[in-house]
């Protein structure tokens, strides 16, 4: 595989390479969900990053060095591997992130449709291009560490790299997952099918296997590199190949043990339930959509109730009222308290002059025990960020007002059966929402969502994400979504049951509320730590070398 000028049809450019292989990765991840592709397809943007056989030039290595001449140099010697690092991130999270544009049509909420359209389109760009900072980023760093420390034939440096550059991947990651406009770790192409290296996540998170892959991809692209930047086989990148092996081997093979023996059953056992009332988003916010909600609702909640259960459970919104109507009618109080059965309701709270997305508790005499606020909240979707700059421009798109905040929240979420680790949404993207409060007593996951405006693309990569935070919390997980898919999953990612789209569902199941805590939950993510531990004394050491090489003028 050899990237060199010359008259080719621009469909085998480099550039539609890269973004081919970006591609694949994305096709790894749900729904297509051929996560085998995960394991070859950072290979190509490895090998690009990687041939670069040239030094620095003689003036630059001065004591006199200039950070614009080298800025300048910079750019022009790794133009090429920096577009095609970019034009991966492009084909990756292009694929993966495309159904926000299900967002399209917005004309149910009073958005006109060529507005409607221009917001969706505008959503799928920019977090496009966001994610696609990731590899950028990577390829920078991995350029870096070339100037400072080139490959070479020894194999201890060629090992360094490999470590270095998924050392890096993965700290680049982690640091994208703290902004607002983030969906998925690379961790997420093995969910939900690859179970015993999704086992990994009790150990340090998704980061863990994230690590894992980089370093496989790592592997098998180092050895075809030669010490001269070209791509080719040679015997002595043999052992390369075989540590890769070994790595994948033994990951597995760790996995596999993980599997067998995490504990899903030795905690109290309860029946929960679950209403999955099939409500469309084009007419939910209209009365007629409401008195459906009402319906349905009402309906699954009854049924279910002919049941011994100990909690039911509703998506997102559920109620699209706020809190005080629904107590002021008065009628699910009287319900909850004749059937005694306690309830999880998704409704709007109150916040000042704000709403929040929320979840309240009901117990089995229809009072409010306690209330869940949605912490992170979908931009422009339900909030506008960089509002002084962007809110005006918002609003003559469309007629909507942004009043949803994120309120305050207790650390745990007490409910009849147990305390509860809580998410709506979009925050099953974030693993540290989940841990900090299975850290803090949350004995079962409860994730509440709503993907009615979405293809089927999105409540498939959802559940994925689902399945990844019952394995690294080590808990049961009982979700239920508006359309679906409202599924239970076990703490070791098998999925006991999973709703149809689009259809009325009333389900009861059996969970177990468990106490025990993952490396994970108990430590943290400390492998991102130790990853950025190594990547600054990489940084030291490729500093003082390059101080003492330094010629004295």
């Amino acid at each position: 595989m050899m990237f060199v000028r010359g008259n080719f049809p621009r469909i085998w450019s480099p550039k539609f390479l890269l973004f081919g292989a970006g591609i694949l990765m994305g096709m790894a991840s749900a729904p297509v969900e051929a996560w085998y592709f995960a394991w070859v397809a950072l290979v190509p943007l490895w090998l690009v990053v990687g041939r670069s056989p040239q030094k620095l030039e003689p003036n630059l290595s001065s004591r006199t060095w200039n950070p614009t001449a080298f800025s300048r140099y910079f750019w022009q010697k790794y133009r090429q591997p920096l577009t095609l690092s970019f034009c991966w991130g492009l084909g990756y999270q292009g694929l993966t992130l495309f159904w926000i544009t299900g967002l399209h049509p917005m004309t149910w909420m009073g958005v006109p449709w060529l507005a409607s359209l221009v917001i969706a389109m505008a959503c799928w760009v920019i977090i496009t291009l966001w994610g696609a900072g990731i590899p950028l980023l990577w390829a920078v760093g991995m350029a870096c560490f070339q100037e400072f420390q080139p490959i070479g034939s020894k194999l201890l440096g060629r090992l360094s790299r490999i470590l270095y550059g998924a050392s890096l991947w993965c700290v680049v990651e982690y640091l994208w997952s703290q902004s607002d406009l983030f969906w998925h770790f690379l961790a997420f192409s093995q969910s939900p099918h690859n179970l015993p290296i999704l086992q990994l996540a009790q150990l340090s998170g998704f980061t863990a296997i994230s690590w894992i892959l980089v370093l496989i991809n790592g592997c098998l692209a180092e050895s075809c590199l030669a010490d001269d930047g070209t791509v080719r086989f040679h015997p002595k990148s043999l052992i390369v190949l075989i540590c890769g092996l070994i790595i994948i081997g033994s990951a597995h093979l760790v996995g596999w043990i993980l599997l067998q023996y995490t504990p899903t059953t030795n905690g109290n056992s309860v029946q929960i339930g679950i209403i999955q009332g099939n409500i469309p988003n084009d007419i939910k916010l209209y009365q007629d959509g409401t008195q459906r909600a009402i319906a349905n609702y009402r309906a699954g909640y009854q049924t279910l109730a002919q049941e011994p259960l100990g909690l039911i459970i509703t998506p997102e919104t559920a109620l699209p009222l706020q809190i005080e109507q629904i107590l002021q009618a008065t009628f699910w109080p009287r319900l909850i308290r004749t059937e005694n059965i306690p309830l999880v309701l998704g409704a709007f709270g109150r916040e000042g002059n704000n709403f929040t997305n929320s979840l309240f508790t009901f117990d089995d005499q229809g009072y409010v025990l306690s209330r869940y606020n949605k912490q992170r909240l979908v931009p422009l979707g339900e909030y506008i960020p960089f509002e002084p700059l962007l809110g005006r421009l918002i609003n003559r798109l469309s007629p909507l007002d942004a009043h949803l905040v994120r309120g305050e929240n207790p650390l745990i979420t007490n409910t009849p059966i147990g305390p509860a680790t809580v998410a709506i949404c979009y925050e099953s993207a974030y693993p540290e929402h989940f841990r900090r409060q299975t850290a803090a007593g949350g004995e079962f996951i409860i994730v509440a969502s709503n993907d009615a405006h979405y293809s089927e693309t999105m409540p498939a990569q959802h559940h994925a994400l689902d399945v990844m935070q019952a394995i690294a919390n080590g808990r049961w997980l009982i979700r239920a979504n508006n359309t679906g898919y409202s599924g239970v999953i076990t703490p070791t990612g098998e999925t006991l049951w999973l709703s149809e789209l689009n259809e009325f569902v009333t389900h009861g199941d059996r969970i177990y509320l468990l106490t025990h805590q993952t490396p994970y939950v108990r430590w943290g993510n400390w492998l991102v730590k130790a990853q950025g531990l190594f990547l600054f004394g990489m940084a030291c050491y490729g500093l003082i070398t390059r101080k003492l090489s330094t010629p004295t003028l």
